[in-house]
């Protein structure tokens, strides 16, 4: 259930009623007060500000409440998650201050000038005189947005905003959220395209399937910087990270593991190549229509490239039909698809992944008896699967070494580096993913992506602390 917190500022006649009462009522309605502050005390009336936290379904009963009691005078009601938002989440701060003339002079003309002209001269340039060796443009349609759909560019922009703090804080990386309004494919690789020059690398986010796999191969290919589809690809990474702790909690070897990816979109398809990069034998990619099998005819081009792998399973059915005697079930779907007699029918000590959000494919608590390893999309349950643990530190690698694009030993190695923060004696069936603020996270994602980028020849620069 969707959780919220609000602020009531509230003015009390304590000839009427008591702060305990409005305790109660508060409680009652199904809400839990965190904190008070007294606004205005006073003897005969107070106002005081109560921080309540609550089921965002139970918010207007406890409004309601409230305002029925004889006494309590309701003045406001703010939303705390709004209140975060109140004139966007980022800013941009100069490096140098500018007091006087000279310090103008210097950053901007003539001074300026000099500095435009050795640019010019060599356009490597670039990364050392301008922000490009640390920005990312963090770029949307608003076609995909969580798990809200197409709502577009101007409902998407405070998820981007959310990024490019995550980005920030989490490897100190420039990112500038860009929503564009246009859902034609031609025009979006054009947009980004020209505007490529000041950005060190392109991160594409909740841009719909199919468009978005055209819109990352052509921008890859046409590009000379990095450009990484985080809802493709950071899932896929975290994903593998996810399962390759999770089968050493098993005891099962990823070779011999049976697979059953269902929900081949976007994040399906990039998960389903991964499996296959590190080892997967026996892989079922299941979308609506059923199995997709080894040696089928399909329209879609990624469906028709799975069927062609020698990997995937030749047998058809439905999801709970090829689900029997799986080891392993990863969703990236939607909700309710399962039940507890369907994971039951999967192999002993089942790995499931339900990830679709806001409900995953099966409800946790329902499966929970029946599976050894639960990972879930979802943060108030273990494990919960995060692609914020991979695209901070994928990024902060391709920049640091300049790496002309993303590819896959890169993704392959920051998987490895993700799970491996997760010690021995730490690793469990309730934790076998690391928490988003382990600062070790970014360290060995960064670490391994330069290694695999400076090993495949993708990187232009060897770091100082790899020499």
């Amino acid at each position: 259930m969707a959780q919220t917190s609000i602020i009531l500022r509230i003015e009390l006649d304590h000839n009427h009623i008591t702060f305990g009462e409005v305790a109660a009522t508060i409680g009652k309605a199904g809400g839990d007060i965190t904190s008070i502050d007294v606004i205005r005390p006073g003897k005969d009336s107070s106002v005081r500000d109560i921080t309540v936290d609550i089921a965002e379904s139970a918010e207007s009963a406890v409004v309601e409440a409230l305002k029925s009691h004889v006494g309590i005078k309701l003045i406001n009601v703010s939303d705390r998650t709004f209140l975060a938002h109140l004139g966007g989440k980022i800013n941009i701060q100069p490096n140098l201050p500018i007091k006087n003339r000279d310090d103008l002079s210097r950053v901007y003309t003539p001074g300026v000038a000099r500095v435009c002209t050795a640019i010019h001269e060599d356009p490597k340039k670039a990364y050392s005189l301008t922000i490009k060796r640390n920005t990312v443009a963090v770029i949307s349609d608003g076609t995909a947005v969580l798990g809200l759909g197409d709502i577009g560019p101007h409902a998407a922009a405070p998820v981007m905003e959310g990024k490019a703090m995550l980005f920030k804080q989490l490897a100190g990386v420039d990112a500038f959220p860009i929503c564009l309004d246009t859902k034609d494919t031609e025009e979006i690789i054009r947009t980004v395209k020209a505007i490529s020059p000041i950005f060190g690398g392109i991160n594409l986010e909740d841009i719909s399937s199919p468009r978005c796999f055209e819109i990352e191969t052509r921008l890859a290919e046409e590009l000379d910087i990095p450009v990484f589809h985080d809802d493709q690809h950071g899932t896929a990474v975290v994903v593998v990270a996810g399962l390759l702790n999770a089968l050493k909690v098993v005891g099962k070897k990823i070779d011999s593991v049976r697979i059953v990816v269902n929900g081949i979109g976007a994040a399906g398809v990039s998960i389903c190549k991964m499996l296959l990069a590190a080892g997967v034998t026996r892989l079922v990619p299941v979308d609506r229509e059923g199995a997709i099998v080894r040696g089928g005819s399909y329209e879609y081009p990624m469906w028709q490239w799975l069927a062609e792998q020698p990997q995937v399973e030749a047998e058809k059915g439905t999801l709970k039909e090829v689900l029997r005697d799986a080891d392993v079930f990863i969703g990236v779907s939607r909700g309710g698809l399962l039940n507890a007699a369907d994971v039951q029918t999967m192999a002993p000590d089942r790995i499931v992944f339900a990830m679709a959000n806001p409900q995953p494919e099966i409800d946790p608590e329902e499966a929970l008896p029946y599976v050894r390893v639960l990972g879930t999309g979802r943060s108030d349950y273990p494990n919960q699967i995060n692609n914020v643990l991979v695209f901070p530190g994928i990024f902060r690698g391709a920049l640091d070494c300049r790496a002309r694009r993303i590819n896959e030993p890169m993704k392959l190695a920051a998987a490895r580096a993700i799970a491996s923060v997760v010690t021995e004696s730490e690793l469990n069936e309730h934790y076998i993913i690391p928490s988003i603020f382990n600062e070790q996270v970014v360290t060995k994602v960064r670490r391994a992506v330069v290694e695999a980028a400076i090993l495949t020849g993708t990187a232009r620069r060897t770091p100082p602390d790899f020499r």
